[in-house]
């Protein structure tokens, strides 16, 4: 599965939808960001994120990881 991060995840899967992409499940939230799946042409299934930028730093330092945008 390929991840991508996003701006705008509500807009982005309207105008999504609005290209007849297969959308696979509602959009969740969580304290580190948002995310939706979606099915590519070829059938690969690709995951959309739009990052909470301070709460992911917040969560990897938590961790001792660096994180990256």
């Amino acid at each position: 599965m390929i991840n991508y991060r996003v701006q705008n995840l509500e807009k982005l899967v309207e105008i999504l939808k609005k290209e007849n992409v297969t959308i696979l499940d509602k959009i969740e939230t969580y304290d580190y960001g948002k995310f939706v799946h979606i099915m590519d042409i070829e059938g690969n299934k690709i995951e959309l994120w739009e990052p909470n930028d301070i709460e992911y730093e917040k969560m990897g330092n938590s961790m001792n990881y660096k994180t990256t945008k």
